[in-house]
């Protein structure tokens, strides 16, 4: 049996925690910063990205810095047949609507939404529930966040096991 070869290792973690932390290093100072030779740091790049282990180099940015200072969790119960595409494509319409998930339980799907107030997220759900596929809403505003969307422990997790 042949071992797969892991995503990362700890060299990878080294080049995107960097990238992460400073996004606008550039190659030559990053292969100078980690002392490996360009070619290197762009070759693990390229890698790096075209496993889809990096997704995007583009900014991370601040809905809240944009004005949209409500956060919200929807879920949604969908009519039987539609299919999640469907409602998936709706909701992808909406700009307010940044994440959603096909998820189990008593819901269909989750969506992470934001809104410039409490009364904009109204008119956000009622955009939402405007599409006949959408049965009924439930939202949790979010009060504060605790712990941003994060993946560098992720990253040192998988590179400390590949190191073992």
């Amino acid at each position: 049996m042949t071992r797969q070869q892991p995503p990362v290792d700890a060299l990878d973690a080294r080049i995107i925690e960097l990238f992460t932390r400073e996004p606008r290093v550039g190659v030559l100072e990053a292969s100078r910063r980690l002392g490996v030779a360009r070619g290197t740091v762009q070759a693990r790049l390229d890698r790096l990205e075209r496993t889809g282990v990096v997704r995007t180099w583009g900014p991370d940015l601040d809905p809240a810095a944009l004005g949209f200072d409500v956060t919200a969790f929807v879920t949604l119960e969908i009519r039987q047949g539609v299919g999640h595409d469907t409602v998936a494509r709706h909701l992808a319409g909406i700009p307010e609507v940044i994440e959603a998930y096909t998820i189990t339980g008593s819901a269909d799907m989750m969506a992470r939404i934001v809104a410039e107030s409490n009364a904009d997220l109204q008119r956000v759900i009622d955009q939402m529930l405007a599409f006949d596929g959408i049965v009924r809403t439930s939202t949790l505003i979010a009060l504060a966040t605790q712990i941003s969307r994060r993946v560098l422990p992720l990253l040192a997790k998988a590179a400390r096991q590949s190191a073992g």
